[in-house]
């Protein structure tokens, strides 16, 4: 990936180093989820998202002016920057709002089958046909979901599954932002331009929906302000610019093969700092999704491009 500082070299294979980064950064993103939720206890989560754009966003810009990544040239990125800011945003107000029904540990499974929509998409829209080992990945994923759906046990409340299908939606969007992202001038533009764009959007976009999500503060407490700083900090700031970092220096393929340990974190997360029921056809799916994970990113024994 190039921006105004250069191109860097990318190494050839994932090191100890690039390993445990990635463990430190999907072990983060599991996180979320139950910060979301903890979040969501002190504020509306449409304003929750409003905010930790807006922050993050501030955030990379700085970082983006100490690096001395261009921003403003004109590149043609302006109209699938703003179709994927309005995506973005409407993915996250799903996943807030969602986690106020469904668990973390659902939630997370749900958003997480992006990569599959991803391949479906590709498919149909960017010509990368879906072979015969993906297929079977694809398969081994939607049983995940299957069973999500048909476990009774972990369901916290007669309204969980529509959170389901909104974190499922969220992860759908997620998606096609990565599509368009993919398919459009976006694919050549800096990630920290692409992702400010993001930000930047889904603030504004969101901005007239906050009432819909009911009063912007409900019962605020230390844990629900330091959870949404930490997303709008830590997670939206720094992991984010630390996976772009990674991506420069080491294979995309190799990166991609830790994919599977962000929704095993969240499901852990959410059992172990929440208390969440988690049955055994939990565990059962997050172990056909973490395995259609693998195979679907499981490099072909084929020189490919990093």
């Amino acid at each position: 990936m190039t921006a105004s500082t250069g191109m860097v070299q990318a190494r050839p294979a994932i090191d100890a180093f690039a390993a445990a980064l990635m463990v430190l950064l999907t072990l983060s993103w599991g996180l979320n989820q139950v910060a979301v939720k903890l979040a969501n206890v002190g504020y509306n989560p449409v304003f929750s998202v409003l905010l930790r754009s807006a922050v993050g966003g501030v955030l990379v810009w700085i970082w983006c002016r100490y690096r001395g990544i261009a921003l403003f040239e004109r590149d043609g990125t302006l109209l699938p920057g703003i179709a994927a800011g309005v995506l973005f945003g409407i993915e996250f107000a799903l996943i807030f709002v969602g986690l106020d029904y469904t668990t973390a540990a659902r939630g997370t499974l749900m958003v997480n089958t992006m990569p599959f929509w991803v391949l479906l998409g590709a498919h149909f829209t960017l010509g990368e046909r879906i072979s015969l080992r993906k297929f079977w990945g694809l398969a081994l994923a939607f049983g995940g979901v299957v069973l999500v759906f048909s476990d009774e046990l972990s369901l916290p409340g007669p309204d969980a599954l529509l959170g389901d299908v909104m974190c499922l939606i969220a992860g759908i969007l997620w998606a096609l932002t990565t599509l368009i992202i993919k398919g459009s001038r976006l694919s050549s533009a800096s990630a920290e331009k692409t992702l400010l764009y993001q930000l930047g959007v889904s603030a504004l976009f969101l901005v007239p929906f906050v009432p819909l999500a009911g009063p912007v503060l409900r019962d605020v407490n230390a844990m629900a302000t330091w959870s949404l700083v930490f997303q709008s900090v830590y997670i939206v700031a720094v992991t984010y610019v630390l996976w772009f970092w990674l991506m420069r220096r080491y294979p995309a393929a190799g990166l991609s093969s830790f994919a599977f340990l962000t929704p095993a974190f969240g499901v852990l997360s959410g059992g172990l700092l929440l208390n969440e029921p988690l049955s055994m056809r939990i565990f059962v799916a997050l172990a056909l999704i973490a395995i259609g994970l693998a195979v679907v990113n499981r490099p072909v024994r084929r020189t490919l491009p990093g």
